[in-house]
């Protein structure tokens, strides 16, 4: 006969319901996100970006979404009414309470993805890296170009610096007052 230590299967029996908790809220921010991608695309916007935080009922999912001629209310509107909906109907979201919020990403949007640089170049952002270049984790200037996963930042005249996507921690465009 086995035996176990009281003590023993509370560590184990932690953290195995731990590791399916984190798991079971990146699968429904996953579903989420295919949703409201379907959406954005069916409407003529990009889906920016998706945030699910919290929890029971408390739980947030935060929708950012965007096209080149700006997001109106009616935009917004839209595209809650629609992912609100789908969510209901297929019972995404465990325990049905949440609150929804679907918003433009604002002047100073997260730069994500790889197509942002892209779009955004000759545009000013602020950009935190992982690992220092150059001494620096922390940079702004003029987004110069995007090219084999690699950032170039026009840090000021005549400078330079590029560091890869996988390195950014966070980044932002940079309104300009």
């Amino acid at each position: 006969m086995v035996s176990v230590e009281p003590n023993e299967w509370a560590k184990a029996h932690f953290f195995v319901g731990f590791d399916t908790l984190g798991t079971m809220r990146e699968v429904v921010a996953s579903k989420i996100e295919e949703i409201a991608q379907r959406v954005a695309d069916s409407e003529g916007m990009e889906l920016v970006e998706v945030e699910v935080k919290g929890g029971g009922a408390h739980r947030l999912v935060r929708i950012s979404i965007d096209k080149p001629e700006g997001i109106s209310h009616a935009d917004c509107e839209l595209v809650s009414q629609q992912v609100g909906t789908i969510l209901d109907v297929e019972d995404v979201v465990p325990g049905g309470r949440y609150t929804l919020e679907v918003s433009s990403p604002g002047v100073e949007r997260k730069l994500l993805k790889p197509r942002d640089y892209e779009r955004f170049q000759g545009k000013k952002a602020k950009i935190t890296l992982h690992e220092p270049v150059e001494g620096r984790r922390n940079w702004e200037g003029t987004i110069a170009g995007f090219a084999d996963g690699v950032i170039a930042l026009e840090a000021g005249p005549g400078k330079t610096v590029r560091f890869p996507l996988d390195q950014v921690q966070k980044a932002n465009l940079k309104f300009e007052w």
